[in-house]
């Protein structure tokens, strides 16, 4: 990540926690700009301009980040949230995301199920003008089986591949699942692949985000830009 590439990230992490008051129950994202999120959290409960902030976080990663940063934790419960700030890695004008190549797609989802608002927060280079113009579909798949169930999703039309951690070994999300990246060959209809993939046994989840944002903040050299739903 560049120096310029961090600085938009957290001025978007900024942007969001602006949204946020005393009390509220907030669902933590995973990956670089949630790290922003999560740390600009704790600075704002350390120093007083936030109190009362529980939250719920996506990924065992960012538990730890949350425990370093003050932040008091809690279950997801079918109260809700009322409020998740997580970041992207597409989204395209109608809010339509592509996420998980940080690999905690299946909670990050339950996380935006739960919230009464979705806030997404990236740098501007996320914005697309279809989805899988730049990002493959992550797919969480159980390990039983495991190659039989990427056979027939390669007969979706896409290239499956298998996700390693920084020790060269098949990455085990915090679900105890395998990851793959499913590159589709062709232009998809995000609606349509989401279908497909959920319907396929063995998948738990994909990383397709379609009607769950309400808001994404993105930052880049002219600023900040917000795409709203409609």
């Amino acid at each position: 990540m560049s120096d310029s590439q961090a600085r938009f990230k957290k001025q978007a992490a900024e942007a969001a926690l602006d949204q946020l008051i005393s009390g509220m129950t907030v669902g933590l994202g995973t990956g670089s700009t949630a790290a922003f999120v999560i740390t600009g959290l704790g600075e704002r409960l350390a120093d007083g301009r936030l109190s009362d902030i529980r939250a719920v976080a996506t990924s065992v990663a960012t538990e730890e980040l949350a425990r370093q940063s003050g932040i008091e934790l809690m279950e997801l419960t079918p109260a809700g949230l009322d409020i998740a700030i997580d970041g992207c890695d597409e989204v395209d004008p109608q809010l339509q995301l592509i996420k998980g190549l940080g690999g905690a797609l299946t909670r990050e989802k339950l996380v935006a199920l739960a919230a009464r608002r979705f806030v997404i927060v990236a740098d501007d280079s996320k914005s697309v003008d279809r989805l899988g113009s730049l990002a493959p579909v992550p797919v969480e798949v159980v390990g039983f089986g495991h190659e039989a169930t990427v056979a027939r999703l390669e007969l979706l039309g896409g290239e499956c591949r298998q996700r390693s951690g920084a020790d060269g070994r098949p990455l085990i999300s915090d679900n105890g699942n395998l990851i793959f990246d499913f590159f589709s060959r062709t232009a998809f209809s995000p609606l349509e692949l989401a279908g497909d993939l959920k319907a396929e046994t063995g998948v738990v989840e994909h990383g397709l985000f379609l009607g769950l944002a309400d808001e994404a903040i993105l930052a880049g050299p002219h600023g900040i830009t917000r795409q709203v739903h409609p």
